[in-house]
């Protein structure tokens, strides 16, 4: 998977609604990354405590399309969901910087792992995308949740961790395509990080 692309998703609709804060991620600073295996997009199964052992931006999603499907029915009027392509592909673009100040991103959504392929190849992504099916880092960290069209999905939110320690929330995301560099300027700017 290589970044070196010239794809630029289309920009997100107008109106689309704006997520509030519930407080359904208030409870996750401070808490440790959990010892499980997800599916990755590099073709092997990775250990998230083991992706967070250092410095880690961990970003999860509710679900990204693809050209030839539609979106589920109310995809555009539930809070939140529009957006997962914009995102990945604005960590995808400042990616580079995340890695020079020593942060591995992740992606993760409740795809599957042939959906996160798809999505990983078409958008030359150059880290991995990590498919959880069955929700188990939901479980584990008791994350945010989204039902639309019969699915149950995470919602949105992006969270930093250091020595998998979670040190920041990013709860709710929107827009979604300026969250990169909302958690790039956070990074940059958190006097703990020295």
């Amino acid at each position: 998977m290589r970044s070196s692309t010239n794809y630029q998703p289309p920009p997100l609709p107008e109106g689309l609604p704006v997520p509030v804060d519930d407080g359904a991620a208030a409870h996750l600073p401070g808490r440790l990354i959990p010892d499980l295996k997800l599916r990755s997009t590099e073709g092997q199964d990775v250990n998230l405590a083991e992706l967070a052992a250092t410095q880690l931006v961990l970003y999860i999603y509710p679900k990204m399309g693809r050209p030839d499907d539609a979106d589920p029915p109310g995809w555009n009027e539930t809070p939140g969901a529009r957006g997962c392509t914009q995102q990945s592909c604005a960590f995808r673009d400042l990616h580079d910087q995340f890695r020079d100040l020593g942060y591995r991103v992740a992606g993760v959504s409740a795809q599957d792992s042939e959906e996160q392929e798809e999505a990983a190849q078409r958008l030359h992504l150059s880290f991995p995308l990590l498919a959880d099916p069955t929700r188990q880092l939901g479980e584990a960290l008791k994350l945010p949740t989204l039902e639309i069209a019969g699915m149950i999905l995470y919602s949105r939110l992006t969270l930093v961790a250091r020595a998998r320690r979670i040190v920041k929330i990013f709860y709710p995301v929107f827009p979604p395509d300026e969250n990169a560099e909302e958690v790039l300027q956070w990074i940059r700017s958190d006097s703990s990080s020295d």
